[in-house]
């Protein structure tokens, strides 16, 4: 029985090339919501999403808002439950059909689950990569070395003819350097997962973009992106 296809199942092709509601493959200044509503229905194969989980672990009470080590985290904006719901359900709206949304999430949401945000809208976990980070972070029991990817698809659920690199660990040891309040994700790590689940020249998707590091691994696989971020300056 063949587990890994070496091939990528043909996708429908004849159908104009989508009018996308950005330039792609540049720093755009907007809401990623809005960048979600003016996208067409299932024209993207993958988005990487990286919510500012800030007003969740605001629950957790720890106080320590304003004293050194949280300073930065408290200037970022924070994305509530129900904005980090609304984009999801535009990611999945513009999905194509096995279309993958890898979610970045912490070891507290690890934890707690996120199934309210993605159960509703037809997403499934099939997958979950570690990412090292190589560096002894804050906590106030164990200290978090770690962050975590996790791979949803859109149904119908499939691996065969879908994903292509077989070479990837599910936990990965990359380094990144900070970049003011901004924690960059692993560009390397980034690049092998989107050339597993795309073609070249296929655009991917960012709506919270950050240090724009899925542009960065985009392109260093011949892909196109197609990215915002709210934040001034981004």
């Amino acid at each position: 029985m063949t587990v890994f296809a070496t091939t990528r199942l043909p996708r429908p092709d004849g159908s104009p090339a989508p009018e996308w509601p950005l330039p792609l493959n540049q720093r755009n200044h907007c809401d990623g919501r809005e960048l979600l509503t003016g996208l067409e229905p299932a024209t993207i194969p993958l988005c990487i999403f990286d919510p500012q989980y800030r007003g969740l672990l605001d629950k957790m009470r720890y106080g320590n808002e304003g004293v050194s080590r949280g300073q930065r985290r408290s200037g970022l904006l924070q994305m509530s439950e129900e904005t980090i719901g609304e984009f999801i359900a535009g990611i999945s709206a513009a999905l194509i059909p096995s279309g993958h949304l890898f979610l970045w999430i912490d070891k507290f949401h690890l934890c707690t689950g996120v199934g309210p945000w993605i159960a509703q809208w037809g997403l499934e976990v099939v997958d979950l990569v570690t990412w090292n980070k190589d560096r002894l972070g804050m906590g106030y029991r164990t200290r978090r070395v770690g962050e975590y990817l996790l791979i949803l698809q859109k149904p119908p659920k499939r691996a065969k003819g879908v994903w292509q690199r077989h070479d990837i660990p599910d936990v990965v040891t990359e380094k990144v350097e900070r970049i003011g309040n901004v924690h960059p994700k692993p560009v390397n790590l980034q690049a092998r997962l989107i050339e597993a689940v795309t073609d070249p020249g296929d655009v991917v998707l960012d709506p919270a973009a950050g240090s724009y590091s899925v542009m960065t691994a985009a392109h260093q696989v011949g892909r196109q992106f197609l990215g915002c971020d709210i934040a001034a300056g981004s």
